[in-house]
């Protein structure tokens, strides 16, 4: 396995390592040079035990890096849904009924390399719980091959079972973040409403720790785990690894408010003004299907990708542009310029017919 690749990243060149969030930026004029060698260079030496200790002195070019070519447009990230089925029923889940249902493996690879094709450098794998697709270890290890530094967001549940370890011990991702629903097996288990989920999560991080995989941890904090956000706290601090906090709740994929009543108002969080976001300009969202679109909340209009390839991603501006204005219950809100919402967002919620609290500035008031 090459461990290195070397990419196009708009006006940069860059040298990332599999599993490691660190760069190498080289001039364009040492980029080209790649592409003659056949053997590591002394600057590629040096670079490489300076940021990773990695030893590659003596060893041959093609055997240690994969050179990418630049995509034609200007995406470098992109997050995959590889599918929405999931072992847990979470209350405040966003993805409502959570079918089963997508790509087979052929379609899946030609998502992939569409992906890779386009320039994708960083993707982002997720779900549903993506660690339960009978597909996933197969997957993982094709977008590593084709030059991807891939980020796993999971539920943890699956770390415990060898198929999955020990394709990430052998790929590891460059970050695999895991949500945690509670400290106790109680909380836990009536969050995610599944007996015993406590046990296997915490099974599967001690098991990806030992692994040296890089973990950070997402802490969910609903009413029904609220009164154990600070142990949820002091398990990350124990444990050594980085935690984020998320208690905003959104309404459903299908517009459904159900999840809204979960939301433990007390840890409820402003963000910051919405100025604009990557989305459909260098950065795009997968569904199980291989329907693109700008992000996983402003999910129509989208792209077939796997049947337009990338010259359908040409369309992905036009259609950013399009959701991204003020319509409908916020078309002359004066609070536009300090909204911290932005519009795919705000029509969610206007969907599922939410009060105004859940996600309006007047609402706050």
């Amino acid at each position: 396995m090459r461990e290195l690749v070397a990419t196009p990243f708009g006006e940069h060149r860059l040298v990332l390592r599999r599993g490691s969030p660190k760069a190498v930026q080289l001039p364009h004029a040492k980029f080209a040079e790649l592409y003659a060698l056949s053997s590591v260079p002394g600057w590629l030496v040096a670079a490489a035990a300076a940021q990773w200790q990695m030893d590659l002195s003596g060893r041959a070019l093609d055997d240690v890096l994969l050179l990418r070519e630049p995509g034609p447009y200007a995406f470098s990230r992109a997050t995959w849904e590889i599918n929405l089925g999931c072992d847990y029923d979470c209350e405040m889940c966003y993805l409502g009924e959570k079918r089963f249902e997508g790509l087979d493996m052929d379609g899946k690879r030609t998502l992939l390399t569409v992906m890779r094709d386009a320039g994708v450098i960083w993707l982002q794998i997720t779900g549903g719980e993506p660690l339960i697709d009978p597909d996933f270890p197969e997957s993982y290890r094709l977008a590593n091959e084709l030059g991807m530094q891939v980020e796993i967001l999971s539920n943890g549940s699956q770390l415990r079972r060898d198929r999955v370890l020990d394709v990430l011990r052998a790929y590891p991702p460059t970050k695999l973040t895991l949500s945690v629903y509670g400290a106790t097996a109680d909380t836990y288990d009536a969050v995610t409403r599944r007996r015993g989920g406590f046990d296997r999560f915490r099974a599967g991080v001690h098991r990806a720790i030992d692994a040296g995989l890089n973990l950070d941890l997402s802490l969910i904090i609903v009413r029904t785990n609220a009164h154990e956000a600070d142990a949820m706290r002091a398990w990350a601090r124990e444990l050594g690894l980085r935690s984020r906090e998320y208690a905003n709740i959104s309404p459903t994929i299908e517009g459904g408010a159900e999840t809204l009543p979960s939301q433990a108002p007390q840890y409820l969080t402003n963000r910051e003004p919405f100025t604009g976001c990557p989305a459909g300009v260098t950065f795009f969202h997968a569904d199980p299907f291989g329907r693109v679109s700008i992000c996983k909340v402003g999910r129509e209009p989208n792209i077939d990708l796997t049947a337009e390839g990338v010259p359908g991603l040409a369309r992905l501006g036009r259609i950013a542009e399009s959701l991204m204005l003020r319509t409908g219950g916020c078309s002359g809100c004066k609070l536009s310029a300090t909204c911290r919402v932005c519009r795919p967002m705000a029509r969610v919620f206007q969907a599922a017919e939410a009060p105004l609290v859940n996600y309006c500035q007047h609402g706050m008031r």
